[in-house]
């Protein structure tokens, strides 16, 4: 009986773990008595960890927590998706939160201005200037180049166009730096309870950066590096502020360089209502006091600058230039350039829809909770997130697969004539199609219920009207008529068929909208339609239908 035993014991010799649970030699029986009482309190702890992850399996089972992913390209929706959700789901804190967007939607009015007036210039009819057109914020479209010779047409009027304008120029600046010194990290000085302006109004680009905790500038804000230079830009290419000694370059160019701030950043709080308006103005009225009436507000350059503004977008001259050079302004995000009459408005207020369509990048994963009710009146936590959707970020969607119910996957089906701004060899649509394809076969996510959103419709059939044809861009569609009926069915079959042939579960929830996320009244539809699934599914996959 004994040699059966050896081998047995000749392997917890080898066995790494046995060896150390093994008694130590010569053990004394105090030793022996300590060892155990350590070995019963460690067995009494795991024990009580095991207890607590039984219990919170239990609570999530009668207390359901939804996780959905929002995924897609920069610029496909995904952040308009969100304040879509908070818009229904918490719409007393999304209407709180309104008059904070007012500094980031005079930055898209601003920077889409002063975008026009690089385009337009007669410096920007250099031959090398025509192969730096791409944009980070999807404008600019990948046609074809032409073989005509034709001149270019030439802006009579850019000249006070530029006088008048100049002032943006600061504004820009002003509105970035601004944007960029959140009240978090601890900074070393102390930040007002309210924004500043006049801090801001100091044409010296050292005045005011947020200094964290290793002493330099807080990394709140990136400015992508651009290749080309102008006048007419506020900051230095390479870095994102400068360091406090350093000096701003204001010859280098931004009009590529999209603005965003780390998701950590609460910029919100500094531009609430109760820090921009004081009640009453006097003893004697009953006249509020707000940020009209602070003369280093944005709004009076803005508003002094609103007639130049109008003539130089409503300019045929300045049309015709865009259309030569290939730019649509009208397609990016932050788009106000047909509001400037309202927005520069002294007392203006930003409406849901002005939020919905102003654009922030936002670095990192943003997070928001939500408490909704079910079919049985039972309050589900969801919690939706916003990753990001650059190419640089898309590593960072894996982490959240991991228990995750829903992914709502945005396809901006418009941009099939654009390419990316971080690869201008790659197509947008040709991204999206790839990417799509990379998360249906994803085997982690084959239990995951998929809503796809094909996104951007109403200017997908803008351009479809003027006379963008899709064969050109994507010669597999051949000769089929170019309307929007049946261009839109087309990318609707290419995508379901993609995810037939690839997807990791073929029989899982899987939906397809076609969708204009800033379209308030549609887009509630759809997301009650998909969170009424999703919550069914839910329920289904834990045991309670």
């Amino acid at each position: 009986m004994a040699r059966p035993l050896e081998p047995n014991r000749r392997r917890s010799f080898s066995d790494p773990l046995a060896a150390a649970l093994m008694p130590p030699p010569n053990e004394s029986a105090a030793d022996r008595e300590r060892r155990l009482e350590a070995e019963s309190e460690a067995k009494r702890v795991s024990d009580g960890i095991d207890e607590m992850l039984r219990a919170e399996k239990k609570e999530k089972r009668t207390k359901p927590e939804i996780k959905v992913l929002l995924l897609g390209q920069s610029e496909s929706g995904k952040s308009t998706t969100l304040k879509q959700f908070q818009l229904m789901h918490a719409t007393a804190a999304f209407h709180a939160d309104r008059i904070a967007w007012r500094a980031v939607i005079y930055l898209n009015l601003v920077r889409s201005v002063r975008r026009i007036l690089d385009a337009v210039s007669p410096e920007s009819d250099q031959p090398d200037d025509a192969e730096d057109q791409e944009t980070a914020s999807g404008c600019v479209v990948a046609l074809p180049r032409e073989s005509s010779a034709a001149p270019a047409t030439r802006v009579p009027k850019y000249p006070q166009y530029r006088r008048a304008l100049e002032p943006l120029r600061e504004l820009e600046e002003r509105l970035i730096r601004m944007l960029s010194s959140p009240n978090e990290d601890e900074p070393t000085h102390t930040a007002p309870s309210k924004p500043d302006w006049s801090i801001y109004a100091n044409g010296n680009s050292n005045t005011h950066v947020t200094i964290g905790k290793n002493g330099r500038p807080a990394p709140f804000i990136t400015i992508p590096p651009s290749r080309n230079s102008s006048p007419l830009s506020p900051l230095s290419p390479s870095t994102s502020l400068p360091s406090p000694g350093g000096s701003s370059n204001s010859s280098s160019k931004s009009k590529n360089a999209e603005v965003s701030v780390h998701h950590t950043s609460n910029w919100k709080k500094a531009f609430s209502l109760g820090n921009r308006i004081k009640s009453p103005k006097s003893a004697h009225t009953n006249e509020i006091e707000g940020w009209w009436d602070d003369p280093s507000d944005p709004v009076h350059v803005l508003n002094s600058c609103a007639q130049p503004m109008l003539a130089l977008w409503k300019d045929p001259s300045v049309k015709q230039r865009l259309r030569e050079k290939r730019i649509r302004v009208e397609e990016g995000s932050g788009f106000f350039l047909d509001e400037i009459s309202r927005i520069t408005a002294l007392r203006y207020f930003p409406s849901d829809q002005d939020v919905l369509k102003a654009r922030l990048k936002t670095m990192g994963v943003v997070e928001h909770s939500f408490s909704i009710a079910d079919s049985q009146r039972r309050f589900i936590t969801w919690k939706v997130y916003d990753v990001g959707g650059a190419r640089n970020q898309r590593h960072a969607w894996a982490p959240y697969f991991e228990d995750v119910n829903a992914i709502i996957f945005l396809a901006p089906i418009s941009a099939f004539d654009q390419v990316l701004a971080e690869d201008p060899e790659v197509n947008r649509l040709e991204d999206s199609l790839q990417e799509w394809k990379s998360v249906v076969s994803n085997k982690l996510l084959a239990h995951v219920s998929i809503i796809l959103f094909l996104n951007k419709v109403d200017l997908l059939q803008a351009k479809l009207k003027s006379g963008v044809r899709l064969s050109h861009h994507m010669p597999r569609y051949g000769d089929r008529p170019n309307d929007y009926e049946n261009v839109s069915s087309y990318f609707y079959n290419k995508f379901g068929s993609i995810h037939q042939t690839f997807s990791s579960n073929k029989d899982r929830e899987f939906k397809i909208h076609l969708t204009s996320v800033t379209d308030t009244r549609r887009t509630a539809t759809i997301i009650q339609n998909v969170r009424d699934i999703i919550i069914t599914v839910n329920l289904k996959n834990i045991h309670l239908m």
